[in-house]
């Protein structure tokens, strides 16, 4: 089903974003990750979110306005992007303060590839994020790619090592952007933080 969803802009710092009242869903993860793919899966609405093979495609904040109802920000990969240093510093810094300050976010979808055990970069953004106490949720994208039993090994895996530091997991959402498996799981997710947040 396609959904009525608008890019709004683009913004090189949170302070220029405009201030909105309506919840915002941003969706962080490693460069090449599937988050433009996934977002266009679950809006309907085919490049939506501009999509590349090459790591690195997103460089700003970009938002969304989905249905009237909330805001997906669209932000910048963190990992192996072929940029300078010094733009991955930057990109950085701007996705870390719009994360701490920006009023509205209400969740933070955190994608990761099913198909690698959890990464360095993406266990220090889980840190990074509940140290900040930042509300978040677990996104195991491209679960087309494994066989079954392979998939359920490797959210295995993922649990595990989650449960090494908390006692009650984050939400964890399992998702293919090619066969839209989980797009209802998620789609449903914010829907219920959103009647939460209006009572």
């Amino acid at each position: 089903m396609k959904m009525n969803a608008k890019f709004i802009s683009s913004y090189d710092d949170y302070k220029k974003c405009p201030e909105m009242s309506t919840p915002e869903y941003a969706f962080i993860g490693r460069s090449n990750v599937g988050k433009s793919s996934l977002i266009n899966a679950i809006t309907g609405v085919k490049n939506l979110a501009m999509t590349s093979s090459k790591p690195g495609k997103t460089q700003l904040i970009n938002l969304f306005n989905i249905e009237d109802k909330w805001i997906l920000a669209d932000l910048p990969g963190y990992g192996f992007a072929k940029a300078s240093q010094s733009s991955r510093i930057k990109w950085g810094m701007m996705v870390h303060d719009y994360l701490k300050n920006r009023s509205n976010l209400t969740n933070v979808f955190l994608l990761v590839d099913s198909r690698h055990a959890p990464l360095k970069s993406d266990m220090e953004q889980i840190t990074w994020l509940a140290s900040n106490g930042i509300p978040f949720s677990l996104i195991l994208t491209k679960i087309d790619k494994l066989s079954n039993s392979q998939s359920l090994k490797n959210i295995a895996i993922w649990e595990a090592e989650l449960s090494k530091d908390w006692e009650e997991l984050p939400k964890i959402i399992i998702t293919s952007s090619e066969s839209g498996k989980g797009k209802d799981e998620l789609l449903e997710y914010i829907t219920a933080i959103n009647k939460q947040i209006s009572n």
